[in-house]
């Protein structure tokens, strides 16, 4: 039996595995036209954006356009979206800057190789099925922090000032105070007419590239007039020759820790974004586990080329989705224009004004934002509207995990809290039918008899212990357990103590109708066993009111 099981478990591993690799028919959707139109379009948002963000990072803006040529272009085979677009991120950049300090470039390729293995171990073990236990209010107030973090990222090009900070919200506000400073009409109206032009074109014509359309306008327009509003600029040309990098040995355990910090992120990111871009999509659903092994083949390829740790885009993927893209061939698309522009035609999109792309992307945060979605689960009850907001506040505050974190607590909060009051202690007759004389009987022989329904754990212990603590001028408490759903240590600790209590005045406990899991867990405390050697355990309550008769007769006349 022993020497079959490294077999058996050899056998899972390669089944998981297998079911991890690319299928023909991931490719069978395809649209040709819109992939190729959606990929286009996703090659001109993800330009300025790998630039920025590889130069953020301290590695270099050739390390961001590598990263999101090389990861982009693994993760769309794959990853387990159909329409996910992957490459550098702002919440990446931040993680990776102190890495960058504290050990060089060197030492972020190898956090991103560390990192990519990582995600690989959990695509292997299934962890990719956990982001099914989110909580649809944190869902959909982390996209509408991520729209407002969108929106807000693209002040200073859509002011056309310069401004920098690391906070979105300082970023904003340094923005918006560069250019009271100097106000000037040329970005704005930009920005503006770029805005105006997709919203109507998405209502009139939905499914035309008109994002496309508007910023080839825009870059027209902005040439014609000479000088005008900032443009790209310079790009670098060419990919390095891959190579793996030097790993600072001494560091090791450092970087160790490093990697497990941005396998986190980059896993949270992704699968959260597949999750929005599901949302967004007609029909589409991801599967999680490959999500994160073409993630951790996308973070172990990037590397060998000089890229930086990457996750899925969720801007690029709005993008993605609301220009058409039907299938994987859009990301690869993107990945393969990418290589092109820097390769061969770097002068001419360098000509693109930057706020023409400000302006596409303050178009994809409004379209982000679900209006009807979002009523609705404002409407629904007070914890869904105070998950759904504190989540939204918390991704712009603070960052992606910790705003995660925020609205798990707060939406298990109010989960702990509905069912704690679904707990109830109610005192009874035998059969739960309408046997008044007999109740009445049994008070006259100070027997009372209580049914303990829902869950008795840490949330509703303290309720539980206040009322049944109370219990006076009676002989005898018969607790009927039939009806508990669930017992944790708490619980326990508290019925032990509520025995204890009535005892030390006087009053025998009964119980009746323990469920046999809840039993393990008296018999832990110690509760159980007590009881069972007092006799004061019952499978049936008739078997316990009687018991409780025979012993309120005692005490009555000894």
């Amino acid at each position: 039996m022993s020497g079959q099981s490294p077999g058996r478990a050899a056998a899972g591993l390669l089944a998981r595995a297998d079911r991890l690799l690319p299928r023909r028919e991931d490719w069978s959707r395809a649209r040709p036209g819109r992939d190729l139109t959606a990929g286009v379009m996703v090659a001109l948002v993800a330009l300025p954006l790998a630039l920025g963000f590889g130069a953020s990072s301290g590695v270099g803006a050739g390390a961001g356009i590598v990263t999101a040529i090389v990861a982009g272009a693994v993760a769309a085979v794959f990853g387990g979206s159909h329409v996910q677009v992957s490459g550098p991120t702002g919440a990446m950049t931040v993680v990776l800057v102190p890495i960058v300090a504290a050990h060089g470039a060197d030492g972020v390729l190898v956090v991103g190789l560390l990192a990519g293995l990582l995600l690989v171990v959990l695509a292997l073990t299934g962890a990719g099925r956990a982001i099914r236990y989110l909580p649809v209010p944190v869902v959909e107030g982390f996209t509408l922090g991520i729209a407002a973090i969108i929106a807000l990222q693209q002040l200073p090009a859509a002011l056309g000032v310069d401004a920098h900070a690391e906070k979105v919200l300082a970023l904003a506000v340094d923005a918006v105070r560069a250019w009271v400073a100097h106000p000037h009409a040329e970005a704005p109206a930009c920005v503006l007419g770029v805005v105006l032009v997709i919203l109507a074109g998405a209502r009139l014509r939905p499914g035309f590239p008109v994002a496309l359309v508007a910023v080839v306008a825009a870059t027209v327009v902005n040439a014609l007039r000479g000088e005008g509003i900032a443009t790209i600029g310079h790009l670098p040309s060419g990919l390095p020759a891959p190579h793996l990098p030097d790993v600072p040995w001494a560091d090791l355990d450092a970087l160790v820790l490093a990697a497990l910090a941005v396998a986190a992120l980059g896993a949270l990111e992704s699968l959260l974004s597949a999750t929005v871009a599901d949302a967004m999509s007609v029909g589409e659903r991801h599967d999680p586990d490959r999500e994160l092994f073409g993630q951790g083949l996308a973070n172990i390829a990037s590397p060998l080329f000089g890229g930086i740790p990457a996750t899925a885009a969720i801007a690029r993927t709005a993008v993605n989705v609301r220009a058409g893209a039907t299938s994987r061939l859009a990301s690869l698309v993107h990945a393969l224009l990418l290589l092109a522009v820097i390769l061969v035609g770097a002068r001419w999109v360098a000509e693109i004004p930057v706020a023409a792309l400000a302006g596409v992307l303050v178009a994809t945060a409004v379209q982000m934002v679900r209006v009807s979605s979002l009523g609705a689960l404002l409407r629904s009850t007070r914890g869904d509207a105070a998950t759904l907001l504190l989540t939204a506040a918390a991704t712009v505050v603070l960052d992606l995990v910790a705003a995660v974190l925020v609205g798990l607590v707060v939406a298990g909060f109010f989960a702990l809290r509905q069912t704690a009051r679904t707990a109830q202690v109610q005192e009874v007759a035998l059969d739960d039918a309408d046997h008044r004389d007999e109740e009445r009987s049994l008070l006259d022989e100070q027997i009372v008899a209580y049914r303990i329904e829902g869950p008795l754990f840490f949330a509703a212990a303290h309720d539980f212990l206040l009322e049944l603590a109370e219990v006076s001028r009676v002989r005898v408490v018969v607790l009927r357990m039939s009806h508990v759903t669930t017992i944790d240590a708490t619980g326990a600790h508290v019925l032990a103590d509520v025995i204890g209590r009535l005892e030390r005045r006087g009053v025998t406990v009964l119980l009746s109708g323990v469920r046999p899991q809840h039993r393990r867990v008296l018999e832990r405390l110690g509760v159980h066993e007590r009881l069972a050697h007092e006799r004061h355990l019952f499978a049936r309550t008739p078997d316990a009111i009687a018991h409780a008769r025979l012993h309120a007769a005692r005490v009555a006349h000894p």
